[in-house]
């Protein structure tokens, strides 16, 4: 549930949990400004810098956060990528952040952007992108002390903030300020309006130089710190292997599938130079040219890894597809999951609250609108879609700072000499022995081919899939998507397999699309006509139990395709349909590959004996939820940025697990 609160006769928010108001007398705006921005040092701090990372102990209204924002949008020194971290154990609801927002007209439509992203708040990490991914917010929604103990984000500047330390002491205590010392780097400037004695002294006591400085009406002192302890504090215990870049450099990536191409738009938008190489003569012609696919949250009883994971990784493909046009090229739509098995699926503490704004039971009308009988049991995934893979990928590798080069068939990657400064780039070599290109660093992105890259180091399964596929007929209404029953669903459906209808086409014609097969360890392309049947069979029976009407709507079909592929030399040979028969089925067909955990790996291969070596593979069949992650994880590491994700799924992703 949403942290209630109350509003004053004067328009303050009031907490009624902790019994004091959520900012000072003034409104806040100068405090922000004031107490926090000027108290670290900013604008001025951080001109001409790569990135700036800040951290705030309490997000509460999200103030210090939108004034910030304005501040980096106004200023011609800004650097390139603004990272705020923020604390919040009890957070508000959006239309209350809103409410807060308004009371500032030059903050507005900031509050409005920060508003419409702020939702499905489960404790944990949830990172919301502004400004085409340079501004990002990272929420740590959980107990402050916890939260940073275990994500450990460095700071370029700390806004001590929260309810006063009468109120919340435990904001304010020993443990806290310690976990927020861990979190600074040398030289990194604190600010609060506190002065509390203990406040000062524990501070202190962590390496903190402290000062008062005169403060904002009402408050007559406020307190400014910076971080320079007369020791050199250690490392965390549980810190990863220190892989961070000085600066932007130039990379490689290996593979214009999905998981190339967000890797290589994530090192782009910092800065770097990219060249992806491929041995197709186009972006997308693996297993992510998939003609249309599903995006959607796994959801679990106990929340799973692969359930906190999937979330996450919706969340950043919902940031990725927003530039691209709704309805073509993508649709956040929504997906009803048919729990074929009975299962409810859904954590049962989700009820009303966070969770909801996920995934809740299916209603009765999202039930007949896919056909299905009341008792069955679904759930509606609210932030979910489909999507058009290829069109997704162009517009990743659509970047000034990405270089293609199609027709580039990598068979090893090897050392270069080392240059003056004792370094060596890594070298792309082809079959013949040439050079086709080199840099300092390379990322591996190739699914199943990526392993004979690094010399067979882990195991990955290769996965075989067809897809069948046809186009509506002129009788096929998208009548469920009115609310009146009809056959085809007006939304994707998944469950046993998944169906994704009414998808535009050439010439104005809709499409539909089923699958897909999970053929494991098979990797021959293109498939035979009996493996086309097979396939076409095995999802029309996936078909009759996950949407029963749609099934006996396109049995004559999936028996047409059957008796065709039987005399053609591949299933998408078979020709076209004529007036007496049904639209045909037609099969696509692509290989991916999966780990041994079913979870992809994303991460440096050996940071010591292979510096600059990167993987980013094995995404199996969820690639379309997870490679965008896992291409922000790469590029939050490489710079020591605050993780996208809670550091123990990171971890669960990372290639040192293995």
């Amino acid at each position: 549930m949403t942290e209630p609160i109350d509003w004053l006769a004067d328009g303050t928010p009031y907490s009624p949990r902790f019994g004091d108001r959520y900012h000072s007398e003034n409104g806040g705006l100068d405090q922000a400004h004031r107490v926090f921005l000027h108290g670290c040092g900013l604008p001025l701090a951080w001109a001409g810098q790569a990135r700036w990372r800040i951290l705030e102990t309490g997000f509460g209204l999200g103030l210090n956060f939108l004034v910030t924002w304005a501040v980096w949008r106004a200023d011609p020194g800004r650097p390139a990528l603004l990272h705020f971290a923020s604390c919040e154990a009890f957070p508000v609801a959006a239309a209350d952040l809103l409410r807060a927002g308004a009371a500032h007209p030059e903050l507005a439509p900031l509050a409005q952007q920060l508003h419409d992203q702020f939702w499905g708040l489960l404790p944990g990490v949830h990172r919301l992108a502004f400004e085409q991914g340079r501004v990002l917010l990272t929420l740590y929604v959980g107990d402050a002390q916890a939260m940073l103990r275990q994500q450990m984000p460095v700071a370029d500047s700390v806004y001590l903030d929260g309810f006063s330390p009468q109120r919340n002491p435990g904001i304010w205590d020993e443990h806290t300020l310690k976990a927020v010392a861990r979190c600074c780097r040398r030289g990194t400037r604190l600010a609060t309006w506190t002065i509390a004695r203990a406040v000062r002294d524990t501070l202190a006591q962590c390496g903190f130089l402290v000062a008062k400085v005169p403060g904002v009406p009402p408050k007559r002192d406020n307190l400014q710190a910076t971080f320079d302890p007369a020791w050199e504090p250690r490392a965390a215990r549980n810190a990863p292997p220190p892989v961070e870049v000085e600066a932007p450099s130039e990379c490689l990536v290996i593979g214009a599938g999905l998981a190339g191409a967000s890797v290589a738009a994530s090192l782009a938008r910092r800065g770097w130079k990219v060249r992806v190489l491929d041995r197709a003569d186009a972006p997308a012609s693996g297993a992510s040219g998939l003609p249309a696919g599903l995006f959607a949250p796994h959801v679990s009883p106990d929340d799973s890894v692969l359930s906190r994971l999937s979330r996450s990784g919706v969340r950043t493909t919902l940031q990725a597809l927003s530039a691209l046009p709704v309805g073509e090229a993508w649709s956040p739509c929504g997906v009803l999951e048919h729990r074929v098995d009975g299962s409810p699926g859904m954590p049962a503490a989700w009820g009303h609250g966070a969770g909801s704004d996920w995934s809740r039971p299916a209603d009765a009308k999202a039930l007949a609108q896919a056909g299905l009988p009341n008792g069955a049991v679904a759930c509606w995934h609210a932030r979910a879609g489909w999507v058009r893979p290829a069109r997704w990928i162009g517009a990743l590798l659509d970047h000034q700072a990405i270089a293609w080069q199609g027709g580039a068939s990598v068979h090893r990657l090897r050392r270069g000499p080392a240059n003056p400064e004792g370094t060596a780039n890594w070298q792309a070599i082809d079959a013949q022995g040439a050079v086709l290109a080199e840099a300092p660093y390379v990322v591996v992105a190739a699914g199943p081919q990526s392993m004979p890259l690094l010399d067979e180091r882990w195991v990955l399964q290769p996965l075989r899939g067809q897809v069948s596929w046809g186009d509506h007929g002129a009788e096929d209404g998208e009548s469920g998507a009115s609310g009146a029953p009809g056959v085809w669903p007006g939304f994707p459906v998944n469950g046993n397999g998944n169906l994704v209808p009414h998808i535009p086409g050439p010439n104005g014609a809709r499409r539909w699309y089923m699958g897909s097969t999970f053929e494991r360890d098979a990797t021959q392309l293109p498939l035979s006509a009996d493996e086309a049947a097979a396939a076409h069979a095995a999802n029309w029976t996936k078909l009759q139990t996950l949407l029963p009407a749609v099934a006996d709507r396109l049995a004559p079909a999936f028996e047409q395709a059957a008796a065709r592929a039987a005399h053609a030399d591949h299933a998408t040979d078979a020709a076209p349909s004529t007036a007496q028969d049904h639209p045909a089925v037609r099969a696509w067909a692509g290989v991916r590959c999966t780990s041994h955990d079913r979870l992809p790996i994303a991460g440096p291969v050996d940071p010591h004996a292979l510096p600059g070596l990167w993987v980013c593979t094995a995404m199996g069949a969820r690639g379309l939820t997870l490679a965008p992650l896992c291409g922000e994880l790469i590029a939050a590491r490489l710079h020591g940025e605050p993780l996208p994700l809670d550091s123990r799924l990171a971890r669960a992703l990372g290639t040192e697990r293995l």
